[in-house]
């Protein structure tokens, strides 16, 4: 696999933690650089890591791994996505969100990367070539394009969030919920070759 195909993978891979950014960015009052920072770092961090730990481990539990990761994508995401849409038609104040918080951010991480565990699998079968070098570091060079496309992307997606959010609070958080369970049920689709 050579450096087109990584980043042509690298960008279908953080589309996931690009949609879930904007919504991220919906319910912001005002993304500064640190918001944007910190859903950059934690969804490029995870999505580079995963596809290394999918190395790591190999073939050994790719059955586990493609059985259990889009329904813990669906579960994860639905959870956040439909407590999204309630806080934004309840009528309380804005106060209980639960914002840029280490849990959420992690939950997220995971959820929108879990599936980059596979394409670490496949590197086992596809290494990937970019410099002379072992099928190891190869591999580490790959991840971090992926992590820095998706650190891009991310950042990029808080900014069109927040600038949509703003204008249409509550029916942009409501939006972003839906999208948040239809990425988790399109990643579910995915797995039963529905999609």
């Amino acid at each position: 696999m050579g450096l087109l195909e990584l980043l042509l993978l690298g960008i279908g891979l953080s589309m996931d933690a690009f949609a879930v950014s904007i919504c991220k960015g919906i319910e912001t009052k005002k993304a500064g650089f640190k918001q944007v920072m910190i859903c950059g770092v934690w969804f490029g961090f995870f999505q580079g890591l995963m596809p290394f730990i999918g190395y790591i481990l190999g073939s050994r539990i790719a059955f586990i791994i493609n059985r259990i990761a889009p329904w813990l994508a669906f579960a994860l995401l639905s959870i956040i996505g439909i407590n999204m849409i309630r806080e934004a038609v309840s009528s309380g104040e804005d106060e209980a969100k639960s914002g840029f918080s280490v849990k959420v951010m992690f939950i997220l991480a995971i959820a929108t990367s879990i599936d980059a565990l596979a394409v670490g699998i496949t590197f086992v079968a596809v290494p990937v070539s970019l410099v002379d070098a072992s099928a190891f570091i190869n591999t580490v060079i790959g991840c971090l394009i992926i992590m820095v496309t998706t650190l891009v992307f991310s950042c990029i997606g808080v900014k069109i969030g927040n600038v949509f959010g703003t204008r249409f609070k509550s029916g942009a958080e409501v939006a972003g919920g839906i999208i948040l369970i239809v990425i988790g049920l399109k990643i579910l689709l995915e797995h039963f070759g529905v999609l």
